[in-house]
């Protein structure tokens, strides 16, 4: 059975530009690191990656998500990319060695951080907007002493009003970084 791209991007996503900077900036990814990114939904991260570093891994565990990634990776024409369909604790348990790694998803996020601690992730980057998930980040990146900071990420964009414009705030979001020192 050929499975064809979805019409339209994944639910959740992307990241957007404002915060991906941010997490790119925290990342601080080399040609040699080898780059996971977990919870790829559009594939946004992936492709920002993708030319900075020696080999991404793409993982999610939403089809609709794997086939979107597939697709722009077919586009763009990286050959360093290997995207994954499935459970992110099973696809790194698979792995071995990850450099640098973004969660972008919310599903299994302690067992995913305990899966990378064991990698000995030099750097995570995990965003947030929902308090329950910063706090299981937060508290498992510390069981590891792994824990460095959360930076929360407000943004607004400006938008027509009456002639003029306002700033029309985004959700808020937290960016939690983490990984052995």
């Amino acid at each position: 059975m050929i499975h064809r791209p979805p019409d339209k991007p994944p639910t959740g996503g992307p990241t957007k530009d404002e915060v991906l900077a941010i997490a790119m900036h925290k990342l601080d990814l080399k040609p040699a690191d080898i780059f996971a990114d977990i919870g790829c939904g559009t594939g946004k991260v992936t492709l920002t990656a993708a030319p900075l570093v020696s080999h991404v891994h793409a993982m999610d565990i939403r089809e609709e998500a794997y086939r979107w990634t597939c697709e722009e990776l077919r586009k763009s024409g990286f050959a360093n990319v290997t995207p994954h369909f499935g459970n992110a604790v099973s696809i790194l348990s698979s792995l071995e060695k990850v450099d640098k790694a973004f969660v972008g998803g919310s599903k299994n996020l302690s067992d995913i951080i305990t899966r990378l601690a064991h990698l000995k992730v030099k750097t995570i980057v995990i965003t947030a907007v929902l308090l329950e998930t910063l706090n299981i980040a937060q508290s498992t990146l510390q069981e590891f002493d792994m824990f460095h900071d959360v930076t929360l990420v407000q943004v607004s964009k400006s938008m027509p009003l009456a002639g003029g414009f306002m700033l029309k705030p985004l959700d808020p979001v937290f960016i939690i970084t983490g990984g052995v020192a």
